[in-house]
């Protein structure tokens, strides 16, 4: 059995966390700011954790 390749758009976009969770960043922080209130975009700027329903998927993406 060869080697699993990672998936690298999804490398860029996850991390794995050391309790083995997959991190991500939230979407709607790269434009159209100026009508996202303060706290709305603070809000975006702190990381989130995949759904149980992704988890799977996005753990495939990244064998390592």
């Amino acid at each position: 059995m060869p080697k699993l390749k990672t998936h690298r758009g999804a490398a860029k976009r996850f991390k794995k966390t050391a309790s083995g969770k997959i991190k991500r960043s939230k979407a709607f922080k790269s434009h159209i700011l100026t009508k996202k209130t303060t706290k709305r975009k603070r809000g975006l700027d702190m990381p989130a954790l995949v759904s149980a329903a992704d988890r799977k998927r996005v753990s495939r993406m990244l064998p390592s």
